[in-house]
């Protein structure tokens, strides 16, 4: 397995690169059945379809996606990615955590850092995602690192074969909580 190309610290967690040779992992973990639960899918995705995403989700400029990783040992722990609106500067925030890292408290930490990413680096002005009403860790999270409640779709995913609400939050550069790693402290000149 190559070493994590590190493009962001924060506390205990980086964002970085993903990389290809990850890509086996990075798919049992999208198909664990808690992840498919957390994301209201039914069925999982086969092994061809994942990897011939690959290539073209890594070549779309508007897709960013970013890596994160422990800092202590360089475990990678789960994906975000940006989903980017051009035309109005404004992006779709999804994370995915390994089924091993959760319950560690990695969610806010590395949402915190891809809004970081976002905001001082992607020039953005709001970063939005939806969750599953019933996932109250995963909305917990998200509050801690900046989001806030936006809005709700009625019956629009499933939790456990049941029609549930999806909630919508948001972000503004405002919420953000500081500091930001991307601007770091003051130079000294």
């Amino acid at each position: 397995m190559s070493s994590p190309q590190l493009l962001l610290s924060g506390d205990r967690l980086g964002l970085a690169q993903p990389r290809r040779d990850m890509l086996p992992q990075y798919h049992a973990w999208e198909n664990d059945p808690g992840t498919l639960l957390g994301y209201g899918n039914q069925f999982p995705q086969s092994w061809e379809a994942r990897d011939a995403g690959w290539e073209r989700q890594r070549s779309n400029h508007n897709y960013p996606q970013f890596e994160v990783v422990r800092l202590d040992d360089s475990t990678p722990v789960g994906l975000t990615v940006l989903t980017v609106n051009q035309f109005v500067r404004t992006a779709e925030f999804i994370m995915l955590l390994a089924p091993e890292a959760r319950g560690h408290g990695y969610a806010a930490e590395a949402a915190r850092l891809t809004l970081d990413w976002g905001f001082h680096l992607g020039a953005l002005r709001m970063i939005w995602l939806k969750v599953l009403e019933p996932n109250q860790a995963g909305i917990t999270a998200y509050t801690k690192a900046g989001f806030q409640p936006a809005g709700r779709l009625r019956q629009s995913g499933f939790w456990l074969g049941q029609p549930v609400d999806e909630i919508i939050m948001d972000a503004l550069v405002a919420d953000f909580p500081g500091p930001s790693a991307v601007k770091g402290p003051p130079s000294k000149g």
